[in-house]
């Protein structure tokens, strides 16, 4: 009786601990496509040659829509990118 109760235990913690990684990676990934399709936009309406680099996708991936922006003013002013 105490064996199945300790299983399922373990059970529900790793379905919770499974859940806030899935949900974390979901909100990434989100982050990611919004700052990418911006960073395209950005590209072909202001002639801007951004190119996709790893630092480029992971400022997108944690900083979202404010991180393209952010690439976005440095790559106009001519300061990077």
């Amino acid at each position: 009786m105490v064996m199945e109760f300790v299983v399922v235990l373990v059970a529900i913690i790793i379905a919770l601990l499974l859940y806030k990684v899935l949900k974390t990676v979901k909100n990434m990934v989100v982050n990611t496509v919004l700052g990418v399709v911006l960073l395209l936009i950005a590209n072909f309406a202001l002639g801007l040659n951004i190119a996709f680099s790893w630092v480029v996708i992971l400022v997108c991936a944690f900083a979202g829509v404010v991180g393209a922006l952010l690439i976005v003013l440095l790559a106009y002013l001519g300061i990077f990118f």
